[in-house]
């Protein structure tokens, strides 16, 4: 031990171990967010599985730390523990991608029932585990080092325990604000592997010991960096126009002759579209449209439009190309979206974008529009804020009397207890009149709301007047499909809105309904037949 005191015999070092480690560690829980948000998406229940496991993991390894420390107090042994954490770290951007979709193949074909909960739960345990394990043995293993007579143990407790806690606190505000929107979550693993990595590999050759092992990790740690440094989430995809992060999502913008697509999610969904070749687009936002329609705006005297979910603007830009007196902004919580959407997609610096959340917008806006429509809800991560009793009555209250409410509803299964029974159901209880279009070849539903005539009605009696003829077709087929909407009495409020887990049953049985005719024939015939008859 009196080789070792030489860079431990100050307190100061073992203190900067502790506050790196906790920085560290709050860095990879928030990378582990990012990592897995382009596949299972960021809701809550995604976090309290990350959340879930790191504690796991760090429970384990403070209970083996203190019995490692007691049985061997040799310093020697944290420090490679935290090397070799710091080695594992940096390989996460390389494997970790490929590890989450073998995960989820492997599952497809042997789970029948909540594949995203099972996936995303084995992909944290396989890759985020092993590491904040290791990570979790410094605080007992520093405590062991430091407290030398009880007569000051419980400062110096106290002192570990401040500094763990402040470099989680930067551990938690840097990768959110800083590193991830900058360079990227690839980048901000090897940031701070690359702080445990020096950490260790400066104490083992102040101590004159393990050189070849710190040679060994920084050689793999150049390696995992070279390869594993891409911002690339969607691997198999090579032709993408942009891809990137924001301190929201993970963005993906695809250019084809057609249309230019984005998308926030690797394997679920578009989220927006511009068609270059027709102003329609073929998806819920033509049977959105309806909704322009029955408020009759081409016929109104300064109508306006308000996008709750703007995106990229496809709904925006088609109500000033078929309603052009039209005033018609949008509240899009991410800034990067907009920016995407005025560099990708022609947005119109006509149409101006708040950068809000779209509840929070209403709170503080006064005006009041003909038409609202929600675009807010994107695979299973429906804010519950705005999914209740309170948000719709909100959304009312600025609608004008006459005015018109269009939801888009994903995710639609004819369950009647599913997450769009109740969100109809909540809208049903605070408009008098409701009425849904299913669109045809997804499943996306978008529901109408009045105040004071039914939309089917309006639908009828306004589309003879519509003066483009695509519209007007377009309007004509609607209203053979439009259907009058029985509130079955379910309700959300902010209270009570539990759409993360509503939202997961329903992906998951989408999921399987896909799949079982792949799984079927993977069960009779066998994983060589099946391969190769896929490839073929």
């Amino acid at each position: 031990m009196s080789e070792s005191k030489s860079i431990l015999q100050s307190s100061w070092y073992l203190y900067a171990t502790e506050f790196f480690a906790g920085m560290a560690v709050m860095a990879v829980e928030l990378g582990a967010s990012r990592l897995l948000a382009p596949y299972f998406s960021s809701s809550q229940i995604v976090w309290t599985i990350i959340i879930g496991t790191i504690m796991i993991a760090m429970a384990l390894g403070n209970i083996f730390g203190g019995r490692s420390a007691d049985k061997d107090p040799n310093p020697d042994h944290l420090y490679k523990r935290i090397l070799i954490a710091a080695v594992w770290i940096a390989a996460i951007p390389l494997f970790g991608k490929y590890i989450i979709i073998g995960i989820t193949g492997l599952l497809v074909v042997t789970v029948s029932t909540n594949l995203l909960i099972w996936a995303a739960f084995l992909a944290c345990m396989i890759v985020f585990v092993f590491p904040l394990f290791l990570l979790g043995t410094v605080t007992p293993s520093l405590v062991k080092y430091s407290v030398r007579n009880l007569e000051h143990n419980g400062k110096i407790v106290g002192n570990l325990g401040a500094f763990n806690t402040v470099g989680s606190i930067i551990g938690t505000f840097m990768p959110t604000f800083l590193t991830i929107p900058t360079v990227g979550t690839a980048v901000t693993f090897l940031i701070f592997s690359g702080i445990l990595l020096v950490l260790s590999v400066a104490y083992f050759l102040a101590e004159g010991r393990k050189r070849a092992l710190c040679l060994i990790g920084a050689v793999l740690f150049v390696i995992f960096a070279v390869f594993g440094n891409s911002d690339s989430f969607a691997f198999w995809e090579n032709d993408l126009a942009y891809e990137g992060e924001s301190v929201y999502n993970y963005l993906q913008v695809r250019d084809t002759k057609e249309s230019t697509i984005l998308s926030t999610n690797v394997l679920f969904g578009v989220q927006s579209i511009r068609m270059k070749t027709d102003k329609l687009t073929g998806m819920y936002y033509d049977v959105a449209l309806a909704a322009p329609v029955m408020a009759d705006l081409a016929k109104r005297e300064s109508p306006s439009v308000l996008i709750l979910g703007m995106g990229t603007g496809t709904f925006a830009a088609q109500c000033k190309e078929y309603f052009p007196d039209s005033f018609v902004e949008g509240v899009e919580i991410d800034e990067k979206i907009t920016k995407l959407a005025r560099s990708y997609f022609a947005l119109s610096d006509e149409i101006p974008v708040h950068t809000y959340d779209g509840r929070a917008f209403l709170n503080v806006s006064k005006r009041r529009y003909d038409v609202i429509m929600v675009d807010a809800y994107q695979d299973i991560t429906i804010p519950f804020q705005m999914s209740s009793t309170e948000f719709f009555s909100l959304v009312k209250s600025h609608l004008k009397p006459d005015g018109v409410l269009v939801v888009n509803m994903n995710m639609y299964t004819e369950d009647k207890d599913s997450i769009n029974a109740y969100l109809a159901d909540t809208i049903a209880g605070v408009f008098n009149h409701v009425a849904t279009i299913d669109v045809e070849g997804s499943t996306n539903r978008e529901l109408f709301a009045c105040m004071h005539e039914r939309p089917e009605k309006l639908l009828s009696r306004n589309t003879p007047s519509v003066q483009d003829d695509r519209l007007r077709m377009l309007a004509l087929d609607l209203e053979t499909r439009i259907n009058r909407y029985q509130s079955g009495g379910y309700v959300f409020t902010d209270d009570k809105a539990p759409v993360e887990l509503m939202g997961m049953r329903v992906i998951d049985s989408l999921i399987q309904n896909e799949l079982s005719y792949y799984k079927d024939r993977f069960r009779k015939e066998g994983i060589t037949t099946f391969l190769k008859e896929m490839q073929e």
